[in-house]
């Protein structure tokens, strides 16, 4: 840990229980490892910072290139449409749909199996919850009764 050899951590924790005295020490430990905590916090801030700024710096020079080559394409194919994204010969009103884009049939209803529809429940299957109580005032049921 840090370049400290076990023999050079003993002879320090042996001075701080000399220096400190075994008393204060726990409150020392405490107050050096909130230290520590705040020092990380920071310097995970300023990591996090310095990333950011790496990347945003990456993402421009991302974005310089490939203006250079949208440039240079367009420089190449004079009869290209910035706008559309295509040459001016193959461009299509852009009013008209996609000639694959069909409407949809209308949904058809499935049928009712007729031996499900008779098991089926006609009234409800458990109270409407406007109306339960709170478990001390319901009145006792039967065992065997859900």
């Amino acid at each position: 840990m840090f370049g400290i050899a076990p023999d050079e951590m003993l002879l320090v924790v042996i001075v701080a229980i000399i220096v400190i005295g075994p008393k204060d020490l726990p409150l020392a430990l405490r107050t050096a490892g909130r230290w520590i905590g705040k020092i990380r916090r920071v310097s995970g801030h300023f990591r996090t910072g310095l990333e950011t700024m790496i990347r945003e710096a990456e993402m421009e020079e991302m974005e310089r290139k490939w203006k250079e080559q949208n440039a240079a394409i367009m420089a190449a194919n004079p009869a290209a449409d910035p706008a559309l994204g295509q040459t001016t010969e193959g461009a299509t009103d852009q009013n008209d749909p996609p000639p694959l884009m069909q409407p949809l049939p209308a949904p058809v209803a499935a049928p009712i199996d007729p031996e499900i529809a008779a098991v089926a429940p006609t009234e409800p299957l458990a109270e409407p919850i406007g109306e339960m109580l709170p478990i001390a005032e319901r009145p006792a049921r039967p065992r065997g009764s859900a």
